[in-house]
């Protein structure tokens, strides 16, 4: 009994791989979009494709993002299509590389995190640099990614914690920063959806 069991899984998990790729497959009458990622040094990082229709969007992220520190990442999309590296913060008056992608996508209607349209899953870096994740969404649309303004993705410096701040650490819960960004630190790398 115990030998077709482990049979059983086996070919349960190959069976299991394939039905995951195929409903990862393109959209029906979806449009592509395509940032090609740079690191602040103008540095080619690889490229993130998203397939979106009117009323979701299928994410595929194949990047090398070189000198980038294994481990997650936060990983979004913001709401204005400029990736300009030495971009000022007109409230500091610093330069805060990619600060003209504006806030995440979903910000400026009043959304929080984690529930920007603009915030995905984390990006999880390898040891050699090179990244890939592949997921569907419904909260982004072609018309949100290509508006007026356009959109950029960003990926940052750090881990994003999707405001995860449990009543124990704080009796007030998320603070206004956790809220926006998710504390995933600065932004290390850009690209404009197009």
């Amino acid at each position: 009994m115990r030998r077709w069991k482990t049979r059983a899984l086996i070919v349960a998990v190959p069976v299991a791989a394939l039905t995951i790729g195929a409903t990862m497959g393109g959209a029906a009458g979806g449009t592509t979009v395509t940032a090609q990622m740079r690191g602040v040094s103008g540095a080619e990082a690889g490229t993130v494709k998203i397939v979106a229709s009117e009323s979701n969007a299928q994410v595929v992220a194949y990047v090398n993002l070189p000198g980038a520190p294994a481990g997650f990442h936060g990983f979004h999309i913001h709401s204005k299509g400029v990736c300009d590296p030495t971009a000022v913060d007109p409230a500091s008056g610093l330069v805060v590389p990619f600060f003209s992608a504006a806030g995440h996508l979903g910000g400026a209607d009043g959304q929080t995190h984690p529930g920007h349209a603009g915030d995905m899953p984390s990006l999880l870096v390898n040891e050699n640099g090179t990244a890939q994740l592949r997921f569907k969404t419904d909260r982004v649309t072609l018309a949100k990614i290509l508006d007026a303004d356009g959109s950029a993705v960003i990926i940052h410096a750090g881990p994003d914690n999707f405001a995860n701040i449990p009543v124990r650490y704080s009796a007030t819960g998320p603070d206004a920063t956790t809220l926006n960004t998710g504390d995933s630190g600065g932004r290390s790398f850009c690209g404009v959806l197009q």
